[in-house]
This record gives C-alpha cells, structure tokens and sequence, in this order.
C-alpha cells in the first residue's frame, strides 16, 4: 500500500540539473520561451497530454522520449490509478483515478482493452512497479498461462514468452489443482523486470513436486531456480520488499525469495498472528505488512514490519472494524493512505474508505462499476518503456488500438 501524497497533492522537487532540451524548430508552438523552462511545463504534465504533444515538433518528441526525461518524469510522477478486475463473464480489467476515489463523491470507471483479452481466459494482475503492470491470462488446459507486461498508460505491451513444464513423465495430472503463483519484480541493482513463476504439480490428489522459474527482461528468457522448500503456497501474488518477493504458504507462513542471490528464507511473526483467522500480506509504504482478519469478529488488524528482517519491529498499526458485514465478506489488504491518514481499501466486493480519525468506513460510489470487485492495484501513469532494449525483438511489443 502506498502512503506518500497523492495525484491530488503537488510535490515540491529539489533543484534538479536540467534536462538537454534539443534544438527548437521553426514549428514550435512556444518557441520564445527558454528551453529549461519547457523542459519544466512538460515534466509537470500527464502522461495523457505528453502524448498529444509530441506531434508538435521532432524536438519535442525526441525530448519527451529520452530515457532522461522518462525517467525524471516517473519520479516526479503524482498522477496514480487503481487498476482492478471484476468477475464476470466478459472478464473486464477497470481502471479508476485514485484521486476520485479519495475526494469525488462519485468516481468512474473505465474499460480498458487489456493484452490478451478473452472472453473464456481470467486475467489476474500480478503486480506494479514503474507504471508497469504485469497480466496473467490463464488459457484453457490451465497448464499455461499468457503473461504481459503493459504500460496501460501508454498502451503498450509486450507478451512473454511462454515457459514450459515438466509434466511429460506424469500422468492423472490434476488440472483444477495447479494453483500457479507468480510475482512482479524490478531489480534495481541489475536495472532489469524480472517475473517469478510458482508451479506446484499434483497427481491424484498429492503434491508431485514444485517448479520454480524467473524470467528476465534483458535476457527475454526463463530459467529454472534451485533451492525451493517445496510448500504450497496461500498467497496469490508475491509482494515486493527490500529486493524480496514474499508469500504465505499453506500455514500461513512468510517465505520470500531474494532477487539478488535467489535464496529462499522464512520471515518470522509475531505470536499474535496465531490468532488470525485469515491473514493477507501487503506492502505499506516500503515496509511489509500484514492484514489480519479474524473469524467470528467484527474487525481486521494492520500490521507492519517497521525494521525489515527484526521479528520485534511487527507493530501494529490500527484496528479497522467491519461494516455491515454478509457472511464470508472479509477486508483486503489496504490499498492506499492519502497524506490525509484516510485508507482506501476493499470489503467484500466493494471499494471502502476508512478514517482512524473518527474510526468510520464507508462504501465508495463508483459508475461503470457492477460490485463484483476482484483484485486492486495501484499504478503509477509513466512513460515507462523497457520493451525496446538491445536483445528484445520489436516484433514481440506492440501497440493497442
């Protein structure tokens, strides 16, 4: 969950080395203003209204396309959406302007055309970072699945390639019981996208073994990973702290997986956990967290790991009690905190706000929205685009109509 402002708060940079504008052409549309100074008005702008303008001169588009002004841009980046599916039988991907969820007494959502969209295949969104958003479409033998990475902002993706599995020696495979888990990653140290892949295999009903894979951007390739402990796993998506992807298993245990040195490795809780009746793993801030619904009760605990890796750092952060509450509905994991300390989050099916000032949740109204409401993600709009690099084939990005 993010906690640091808001597409509705302004940010106030350092001073900043300015960007080298290239030379101005005769068809600019401001051309008495100074370079620096342009460089600034576009930095400040939506990636919507970046895109418009890069028909207004070569020199602006070559700026607006360097890596340098991509990369200043996403870290000046406020303009955030909440990505979501919903189930039904067209299988929609939405997305929302997490602004007007906050502050609007109405937000909207909209449609999106997502890659690999299908009406018989579910996409789950594996996770973000950069304003990439990386898809999962299961195919139909659900041996398989098709996985993207799209910059919905941009509207462009690109398809991975597809990873294979040992299952050539196994017969009876149980494919209702497959249970893929996959995790999102970027590692900063190697400046690379990568995507891990969690197969456990079943025959008859029994546990055959696990495959574990990574996939690499710069290498545009999988390759297997030794070292895993063989659990099955609870959780979903993996959630990336401190250069870690982080699942619960079966037990309701935390592995994590290190990017840097492929390691595998137990994270410890605290005794209060054995408690919990069902419990979620999220990212506050930069910190891990953990969402603990508890059966029977009319509330969920939020709780933090403040000093990465410190048993005795788990602290917990507030109580949020349950609306009225249909059977089987439970919270999410929160999925954001405006610098206003208000959480927005799910319950059920449904987007709820919740103040700890007055101890409150509310339901949010949203249009074009059934309240069938599966997974949430938050996204940053950025003209990320790693599709491009030296080794990938341009034949495997394409664009949107």
């Amino acid at each position: 969950m993010e906690t640091e402002g808001d597409d509705a708060t302004p940010r106030n940079p350092k001073r900043r080395k300015p960007l080298n504008l290239p030379a101005q052409s005769s068809q600019d549309l401001m051309p008495t203003l100074p370079p620096e100074l342009i460089t600034e008005i576009l930095l400040k702008l939506p990636v919507k209204s970046l895109l418009q303008f890069r028909s207004v001169s070569k020199s602006w588009l070559s700026l607006i396309s360097s890596p340098e002004f991509v990369k200043t841009h996403l870290l000046l980046a406020n303009h955030r959406g909440v990505m979501f599916n919903v189930c039904n039988a067209t299988h929609y991907v939405k997305e929302c302007s997490l602004s007007a969820l906050l502050y609007d007494s109405v937000a909207e959502a909209f449609d999106l055309d997502y890659p690999g969209k299908n009406p018989y295949c579910y996409p789950s969104i594996v996770g973000s970072f950069n304003g990439l958003l990386c898809l999962a479409v299961a195919v139909s033998d659900r041996l398989l699945y098709n996985l993207f990475l799209w910059n919905p902002s941009i509207r462009k993706y690109k398809k991975l390639p597809n990873y294979t599995l040992d299952v050539s020696h196994h017969y009876n495979l149980d494919k209702h019981r497959y249970g893929f888990r996959f995790g999102f990653a970027y590692d900063a140290f190697l400046d690379d996208y990568k995507v891990v892949g969690i197969f456990p295999i079943y025959r008859n009903g029994r546990l055959c073994r696990v495959e574990v894979k990574i996939y690499s951007l710069k290498s545009d390739s999988w390759r297997d990973i030794d070292d895993f402990q063989g659990r099955e796993l609870l959780s979903v998506s993996g959630k990336l702290v401190n250069g870690k992807l982080h699942w619960l298993d079966r037990d309701q245990k935390i592995i994590s997986i290190d990017l840097a040195d492929e390691k595998w490795a137990e994270v410890e809780q605290p005794s209060d956990f054995k408690g919990c009746g069902f419990l979620v793993l999220a990212v506050f801030g930069n910190d891990l967290s953990a969402f603990c619904n508890y059966e029977w009760t009319t509330h969920a605990d939020v709780w933090v790991m403040k000093d990465y890796g410190v048993k005795e750092s788990w602290t917990k952060m507030f109580t949020i009690k349950f609306p009225h509450r249909p059977t089987g509905y439970i919270f999410t994991p929160p999925i954001f905190m405006s610098n206003k300390g208000e959480v927005l989050l799910q319950f059920g099916s449904r987007f709820t706000k919740y103040n700890p000032k007055d101890d409150s949740t509310r339901y949010l109204d949203v249009t074009n929205f059934a309240p069938c409401l599966e997974e949430a993600e938050i996204y940053v709009k950025s003209l990320v685009c790693p599709f491009f690099t030296e080794g990938i084939a341009k034949a495997t990005t394409m664009e949107l109509k």
